[in-house]
């Protein structure tokens, strides 16, 4: 199992994540699909290095399906949507 980290996401015009990056490495980009089907069967993890700590990427079951997330902190939002994009 890998352990990737995360630095960048490809996103659509609305601000769906559609991939995860990190330049430079032989993964970059996955694909959204392929980084829930990795972490599902525990084939990799994806996690993001913010300063203060390192925050898990989880897979979560939402109204319209599947979606990756993290939670830095103690509110709702998704900070994988500060990434800047890949």
């Amino acid at each position: 199992m890998a352990d990737r980290r995360v630095t960048h996401t490809r996103k659509d015009r609305v601000g769906i994540i559609l991939a995860l990056c990190n330049p430079g490495t032989p993964w970059s980009p996955r694909a959204k699909n392929d980084v829930i089907r990795d972490i599902e069967s525990k084939l990799h993890t994806y996690y993001v290095q913010w300063p203060e700590k390192r925050t898990e990427i989880h897979v979560v079951n939402g109204p319209t399906g599947k979606y990756l997330r993290t939670d830095r902190d103690s509110t709702t939002k998704n900070n994988l949507d500060d990434l800047p994009d890949c």
